[in-house]
């Protein structure tokens, strides 16, 4: 199965999309600080994940979501989500 996930900073509310194999290892190690991008801003939650039998498809995905087009799709979906408390 390939992930594609958005997490959200506890610290200041900004979003990260990413794509892996293993949901609970990556979320941990963004968590953890061992991924540079995301290091400062630690701790993450997740808040969105999309699975898919086709790494490209998962891939393709991810790009478009990181696209001025797609983060603002994103914010339309999860826009309840977005009102809560950084928790």
């Amino acid at each position: 199965m390939f992930i594609v996930y958005v997490l959200r900073s506890a610290r200041d509310g900004s979003l990260y999309v990413g794509y892996t194999t293993d949901i609970k290892k990556r979320i941990a190690a963004h968590n953890k600080g061992s991924v540079t991008s995301t290091k400062i801003k630690r701790p993450w939650k997740l808040i969105f994940i999309e699975s898919y039998l086709s790494q490209d498809d998962a891939l393709r995905r991810e790009k478009y979501l990181k696209t001025t087009q797609g983060k603002n799709a994103l914010k339309h979906m999860l826009r309840k989500t977005l009102q809560l408390p950084f928790t």
